[in-house]
C-alpha cells in the first residue's frame, strides 16, 4: 500500500482544521494506510505543545533521520542547488517508501523531483 508523507505546510493545515488535510487523514487511518512525517518537519511546525499538535503527533508515525536518509539528502542537495535541506529530507524519506507527499508548497518540492522523479507531489 502506498503511504503519504506530510511535510511542514501539510502538519500547519491540519493544525489549521483545513478540511482537505482533515479528510485526507481520515481516509489514510480508516485504510491502515502508514502516514509518515520526517522528525526534521517536526521541528520546523512545533512551537510548544497543544492538545491538537499532541493529537496530530499520535495519528502519524514520526521518522528519525538516520545516517542513509540524511546522506541521500545531501545528494539531493548538491543535485538541486535551490533545494532547502528540510524538503530534501521528505522527498528523500518518501521516496524511500514510494511515499505520496502531501504540501503546501508544491512548487518547492517540485524541483526536487528531478533527484526523485517516482515521488508524487499533491497540494494540501
Amino acid at each position: 500500500m502506498i503511504g503519504l508523507t506530510f511535510d511542514t505546510g501539510a502538519l500547519i493545515a491540519l493544525e489549521r482544521r483545513r478540511r482537505r488535510m482533515k479528510e485526507i487523514v481520515e481516509r489514510a487511518l480508516a485504510k491502515a494506510q502508514p502516514i509518515t512525517v520526517p522528525a526534521d518537519v517536526v521541528g520546523e511546525w512545533w512551537r510548544g505543545r497543544t492538545d491538537l499538535r499532541e493529537s496530530i503527533l499520535e495519528s502519524v508515525d514520526v521518522e528519525p533521520l538516520t545516517e542513509t536518509l540524511a546522506k541521500v539528502a545531501g545528494e539531493a542537495l548538491a543535485a538541486v542547488s535551490e533545494a532547502t535541506l528540510v524538503d530534501a529530507i521528505v522527498m528523500a524519506s518518501a521516496a524511500s517508501r514510494g511515499d505520496i507527499v502531501y504540501s503546501s508548497d508544491v512548487a518547492d518540492l517540485e524541483r526536487l523531483r528531478r533527484y526523485f522523479p517516482g515521488v508524487r507531489i499533491l497540494g494540501t
